[in-house]
């Protein structure tokens, strides 16, 4: 009964985590091309939102003004970050879009690699994180 008891808990905690992201949009301008998934972006102002609990993210370019649907999978921290931030992983010269974190949340939205992330992985090409800030809009 325990047991039952802890897994019922710990299913409530992780679909409450799920949907406090959803219908978050956040603003920001990425001064460099990007990827996320297997999709490429140029550099330029977006705004992304979760669309839904399950962890579909809408990205819309603001300056052309379209939109591509990706999956993303929730992820946390121990302690909340201070600043609305997107996470990239820098490999060469390309960058992958791998997280968001949105101020006083310790719950984010986390990208799955892109094939062209894996090959540069598999090729043990250098890699680092690059921030870039956003803000939180309605």
């Amino acid at each position: 009964m325990k047991t039952l008891r802890f897994a019922l808990c710990a299913l409530t905690a992780f679909l409450l985590a799920s949907a406090a992201f959803a219908g978050t949009n956040v603003k920001a301008t990425i001064p460099f091309d990007f990827v996320v998934g297997n999709h490429y972006y140029s550099a330029g102002d977006y705004t992304l939102k979760a669309l839904n609990d399950a962890g579909v993210m809408q990205i819309t370019n603001t300056d052309v003004e379209t939109s591509v649907n990706v999956g993303s999978n929730s992820c946390a921290v121990t302690l909340p970050p201070e600043k609305t931030v997107l996470e990239f992983r820098r490999m060469g010269d390309m960058y992958f879009l791998q997280r968001i974190w949105v101020a006083g949340d310790s719950r984010g939205r986390e990208f799955p690699m892109s094939h062209e992330e894996r090959r540069l992985a598999q090729l043990h090409e250098k890699s680092g994180i690059v921030i870039v800030a956003a803000n939180v809009t309605k």
